[in-house]
């Protein structure tokens, strides 16, 4: 297979030399799970960069619904830098007892007008939001439906998507190249928008590497604080925690899940596979959200979820998925299969691929909840 980079491919891919990487569990030699994974742990905090944030913020409920069954409260947080989160908080109209939480990651798509809108269903949906759950989701918001089995679900707006958005008014002029902040009705000025967005991806990335972090290590800080709103909900018990999502949200999935053991069961839908990958066939289709600096040598991508090993994980793949190779994803599978059999924990990992496109359809939404189901109810 022709490398994306040409000539260069073969370099590129000896960069990748020990497999297994200096850190994986894969490697023969380390004498307790535990010794491995403070070592894996804090190579990788090293390299996610971090950004310092409060473990508490003030929530402030804007309007709560009753809708189909569910009580759906629209929330706000602010973070020391930015707007404000919104986010949406949805739990059964009838409930006894505390319930298990679910963090629900939103998806990418080249979507950035919107955040926790594209999985989740309350008062008027936007058209576009229909549309989006009609291509990936078999049509349906699967945080409510989720929500609906007995679930206390959290979705937040992820930086920079939706009220956490770039807005054009705040960056100078010669960036925003005639493109002006849309709204909510102007369905082609949001359009515009999110390719404006798309081609900022790489003013951003620049920008934070520049000040010292990445954007991964962004998406997990704040991660970890809509985590602990879930965790201090109402009717919330903080010992039965679980996250996943879709694509972008998968990714998020990869990297809370792997590094904050208070989830206690994962699933990581259409964002699994191998730094080679990445490397050498599909970074052209991924955004600059993945990256983190100097650790394929040390941990391949999937032993990053790896990392919550012997805790539940469910990877859910399409055979079709033109993000990454069919090949590549199968090795990916492979990894975590071996990572979970050295743990000693082999039935609480579970690979599954499913025909057709990168989605998050209901044969598979079926399979995450029942996932979800046996290891927090």
């Amino acid at each position: 297979m022709l490398s994306m980079i040409g000539a260069y491919g073969e370099w590129a891919g000896s960069q990748l030399v020990s497999d297994p990487p200096a850190l994986s569990l894969r490697r023969d030699g380390w004498p307790d799970l535990e010794t491995w994974r403070a070592q894996a742990l804090a190579a990788l905090h090293e390299r996610l960069a971090c950004p310092a944030l409060p473990t508490e913020v003030d929530v402030v409920v804007h309007a709560a619904h009753h809708e189909d069954g569910l009580v759906i409260e629209e929330l706000s947080w602010q973070l020391p830098y930015g707007p404000a989160t919104r986010a949406v908080r949805l739990c059964p109209e009838e409930q006894s007892g505390p319930l298990p939480g679910i963090l629900a990651l939103h998806c990418h798509g080249g979507i950035k007008y919107f955040g926790h809108q594209k999985i989740t269903r309350y008062g008027q949906q936007h058209p576009l939001m229909t549309a989006h759950q009609a291509q990936y989701y078999s049509g349906r918001a699967w945080a409510n439906e989720v929500a609906r089995r007995g679930y206390v679900v959290l979705a937040s707006d992820a930086f920079p998507f939706a009220s956490r958005r770039v807005l054009l008014a705040d960056v100078s002029p010669e960036l925003r190249r005639g493109v002006v902040d849309p709204d909510w009705e102007d369905h082609e000025g949001i359009a515009r928008y999110n390719e404006w967005a798309a081609v900022h991806e790489s003013v951003m990335a620049k920008s934070l590497l520049s000040a010292g972090v990445t954007w991964p290590g962004v998406f997990l800080a704040e991660d970890r604080v809509a985590l602990n709103v879930l965790a201090t909900s109402p009717g919330v018990d903080a010992s039965r925690l679980g996250c996943g999502g879709l694509s972008g949200g998968g990714m998020r999935t990869n990297y809370l899940a792997g590094v904050d053991s208070r989830i206690r069961c994962a699933v990581s839908v259409g964002l699994m596979s191998t730094w080679r990958d990445y490397a050498l066939y599909k970074s052209n289709n991924h955004t600059w959200m993945t990256y983190i600096p100097n650790i394929p040598q040390l941990l391949d991508y999937p032993e990053i979820l790896g990392l919550r090993a012997p805790l539940p994980t469910l990877v859910l793949l399409d055979e079709q998925d033109d993000l990454f190779t069919l090949p590549e994803m199968q090795r990916a599978d492979r990894i975590l299969a071996e990572v979970y059999a050295r743990a000693g924990a082999s039935e609480a990992y579970r690979g599954s691929f499913y025909p057709g496109p990168h989605k998050f359809d209901a044969d598979m939404q079926q399979e995450a909840f029942d996932w979800f189901d046996r290891w927090l109810r």
